[in-house]
């Protein structure tokens, strides 16, 4: 099926690339194509879904029609509510953008694909946590995300409406965890009176969660870059060794993940 449909699509790559002028619908039938391809990939793994649009995409005939499939295939992706699947942007923003194989339509556009692949890079499910150095209440330094626990990761701003709404929702979802977690609240700003005051609303009554408080006030680590926190909040779950299983999420998505590792913890309790 898959191959099939990459036939189709080449075949339709082939008819843009002789059409004589450009119109707006000069590509409709290529992305009804591709709307079909994106379905016919919807349950392979990242690297299948990247060996095929490499291929899909050097097969384009000209500049301006693989232009097109690139961007759209990266454009699908980048906004996909489906977890995981920013990292085939993430390649086809490597691979064909940054390389100056396909080049963007407008400076906005590029700065916009490059901002995306800044904030997603070193984050990917299945990636480690990277390392970051913040500081304590106190003042002095911790190191996150600790080996050999389970951490979540929340950076929020005292100053984000957002932030607040999922401040509320909070505890609810904590008062699910039954497994030992760490979970690090950190604040991106500098305001320490409005940091303090946050502070109160982040709590829990679950004696399994670790609630740990930090901060970058001088920015003195590369947390923003790392993490890609261009906007707040942002939630990461990462396991005991490191690697992430969930990225960017909503409340609703870390009760998820959170009732899944429950379930994880449980067989091994009973093993």
């Amino acid at each position: 099926m898959k191959r099939i449909l990459l036939i189709l699509v080449c075949l339709g790559l082939s008819l843009g690339a002789s059409a004589q002028i450009d119109t707006t619908g000069r590509y409709a039938g290529l992305d009804s194509l591709l709307t079909q391809f994106y379905a016919a990939l919807e349950r392979e793994e990242v690297p299948v879904k990247n060996a095929e649009f490499d291929t899909l995409i050097g097969s384009c005939r000209d500049s301006l029609t693989r232009q097109h499939v690139a961007l759209s295939v990266f454009d699908h992706y980048r906004f996909s509510r489906v977890m995981g699947e920013e990292a085939v942007a993430v390649h086809i923003f490597d691979e064909w953008i940054d390389s100056g194989r396909v080049e963007t339509r407008s400076e906005f556009e590029l700065f916009e694909a490059e901002r995306f692949a800044l904030e997603n890079r070193k984050t990917l499910l299945g990636m480690t946590a990277p390392k970051v150095t913040l500081r304590k209440i106190c003042g002095g330094k911790k190191t996150i995300p600790e080996d050999g626990r389970i951490s979540v990761l929340f950076f929020y701003s005292p100053g984000c409406a957002k932030c607040r709404l999922e401040t509320h929702a909070l505890p609810a979802v904590l008062a699910e965890v039954q497994f030992p977690m760490n979970f690090y609240a950190v604040n991106v700003d500098a305001d320490r009176r409005a940091w303090k005051a946050f502070r109160k609303a982040l709590v829990t009554s679950n004696r399994k969660v670790r609630m740990i408080h930090l901060w970058d006030p001088d920015s003195e680590s590369t947390l923003l870059i790392d993490y890609g926190i261009f906007s707040t909040p942002k939630v990461f779950v990462a396991m005991e060794d490191g690697e992430i299983i969930g990225r960017r999420l909503e409340m609703d998505n870390l009760l998820q993940i959170i009732q899944y590792i429950n379930i994880l913890y449980g067989e091994e309790k009973e093993d």
